[in-house]
């Protein structure tokens, strides 16, 4: 059994998680600003299906790409610094939810409901979320969004509507972070995908270590702005 937060209701400790499903830790509550920013502190975040109520996970062990880990294979470099990408940060958040949140091939629904559009789309306002666009000329073909605390990055989604848009967001994402200090993406959850760009899984203790290290840590100012080379053309971060 998993307690029901109420209101005011402070989560469990992130030990007490069921191992299946892994890291469920409780249900209820609400997606408020102070919720939502005690949550990521914790290193607890939101998702439900469909139908479901709140629910509230801590999985052990965390995805977690370790920036100076990052992988970036031949073809993607290759398709990098041929510039068919612009990139951006902060300039389309609620777009880039929306494309995170559309149907995709074998999944059915979507764990981005308006509700979950709305508050983090409120984070984004204060400074807290932010977003990675990537532009081919006048669309949008990809991007990926996230949380930010300290020098902290939780990343909560990615989409592509062209080949390696998502990929993209990534890199330069990961890039921009290392130079303002930040040493690691919160990924959640193993998948093949983030595997290859080399996102790996640790023991959650050790992730939330680094947690409570890096979110004391002061925050970037907003908006966030990629560094002049990094929006080259050439790709010159790579």
């Amino acid at each position: 059994m998993i307690p029901w937060l109420g209101p005011r209701d402070p989560f469990p400790p992130v030990t007490v998680a069921l191992r299946d499903p892994n890291g469920l830790l409780a249900a209820g509550g609400d997606l408020s600003i102070p919720r939502l920013l005690d949550a990521y502190a914790r290193g607890i975040f939101p998702w439900s299906g469909e139908g479901e109520p709140l629910l509230w996970w801590s999985p052990d062990p965390r995805m977690v790409l370790w920036l100076r880990e990052l992988h970036v294979s031949r073809s993607l470099r290759r398709r990098i610094r041929a510039g068919d990408y612009s990139v951006t940060l902060d300039t389309g958040f609620r777009d880039v939810m929306a494309g995170c949140a559309a149907p995709r091939r074998g999944h059915d629904g979507t764990w981005i409901t308006p509700e979950m559009m709305d508050a983090y789309s409120r984070l984004a306002a204060l400074g807290y979320a932010h977003s990675v666009e990537v532009w081919t000329p006048g669309a949008l073909a990809g991007g990926l969004y996230g949380v930010a605390l300290g020098r902290m990055f939780f990343g909560e989604s990615m989409f592509s509507r062209e080949r390696d848009a998502s990929k993209v967001a990534l890199v330069f994402l990961a890039r921009q972070l290392e130079r303002w200090g930040f040493e690691l993406i919160d990924c959640q959850l193993a998948t093949a995908h983030l595997a290859s760009l080399g996102a790996r899984q640790v023991p959650r203790a050790e992730f939330l270590r680094h947690v409570d290290r890096l979110v004391r840590r002061p925050a970037v100012p907003v908006p966030w702005v990629l560094d002049a080379d990094l929006r080259e053309p050439a790709g010159t971060m790579i």
